[in-house]
């Protein structure tokens, strides 16, 4: 369904957003871009949705070229941007039946899937209220609803539970389930770890314009190599001390069955075989190594440790606010930032 070889997006002033990814999608597949803000995450889909120019680089989407074929690849897609695109003045039903005509639908089979839409996201109820009295997580189900008025056979979601309730957002997550194993593709970016572990068959993680890693949920968080041991030393002055961070790394590096010793936010994190086993022995190492321990705890690897792998650090939750160098250009050409 995607095929992209080697893109590049360079903005006018000089910032490469994208740089030289590859990455494919197969035809009724769920798939993940995680990362955080400025990743590049909304760039690429801009580009794959022809809202972008690419630089360079090879692009098809539903089978047709994105340069010499935007017209055929927007017949084919659905788009459900970070900035909900709707029409407070209408009701939710009137929006979608508007979506449906300008998709080029027949006016009577435009109101037939609008009713049917919003049967199935439970919105039968607010179907005659205007979008202006909409909650949050209404306006976005509604916005979603949107993008697939026309049938198509491929859905691009930039961000789009970011900042909704868990009521909302567990709403959406059930729908894309649903729509996803009717056979629509979907690609949805996000920076958000449990959307994107409960959701996606494949991730692939990007950073600073760069996929540093792909591959399924469990397979990516295998990869990390074991359990995580969270490590607090015992006082604000001795997590800011140099000397005693280094001391600590080097006795927990030292103790059989760890594989790596990492920092984050003043905790050491450890990766061992066995967290519960390993727990014990690694706080008794660090004491009679002269680190105090104030706290210690264990848990699963998780896509954010996947992150912090292979990047050094872990990705910071925020909210949904465009690409970062989207934003700067709209700022450049005086319009509102995203």
């Amino acid at each position: 369904m995607i095929e992209v070889r080697d893109m590049v997006k360079v903005y006018p002033d000089g910032t490469k957003a994208v740089s030289g990814i590859n990455f494919a999608v197969r035809e009724g597949e769920f798939f993940g871009f995680l990362g955080p803000n400025g990743a590049g995450k909304s760039t690429t889909l801009k580009v794959l949705s022809t809202l972008l120019k690419k630089t360079s680089g090879a692009v098809k989407v539903a089978g047709h070229d994105v340069d010499h074929e935007a017209v055929q690849v927007r017949q084919s897609i659905g788009f459900a941007m970070q900035e909900v695109g709707l029409d407070d003045l209408a009701t939710g039903r009137e929006f979608l039946v508007l979506q449906g005509i300008l998709y080029k639908l027949p006016e009577k089979e435009a109101k037939r899937r609008a009713n049917d839409l919003l049967e199935l996201m439970g919105l039968t109820d607010a179907a005659n209220r205007k979008v202006g009295a909409y909650s949050g997580g209404m306006r976005r189900r509604i916005d979603l609803l949107g993008a697939l008025i026309h049938r198509p056979k491929l859905l691009f979601l930039d961000e789009p539970t970011t900042g909704l309730d868990p009521q909302s957002r567990l709403a959406i997550w059930d729908y894309l389930k649903q729509i996803n194993k009717d056979g629509v593709t979907i690609v949805l970016t996000t920076q958000i770890m449990e959307e994107a572990d409960k959701l996606c068959e494949r991730l692939a993680i990007i950073d600073k314009g760069t996929i540093v890693a792909e591959g399924s949920p469990d397979s990516l968080k295998s990869e990390v190599g074991g359990d995580v041991v969270s490590i607090s030393i015992g006082s604000a002055a001795a997590q800011a001390n140099d000397e005693m961070r280094g001391k600590a790394k080097a006795v927990l590096a030292s103790r059989p069955g760890v594989v790596g010793v990492t920092q984050e936010n003043g905790a050491l994190l450890v990766t061992v075989k066995n967290g519960s086993a390993a727990a014990p022995d690694l706080m008794r190492s660090l004491i009679e190594g002269g680190v105090p321990v104030s706290s210690i705890g264990v848990s699963e690897p998780t896509l954010d440790d996947v992150f912090l792998k292979h990047t050094g650090k872990k990705i910071r939750t925020d909210s949904a606010s465009g690409d970062g160098v989207d934003n700067a250009m709209r700022a450049f050409m005086g319009l509102k930032k995203r």
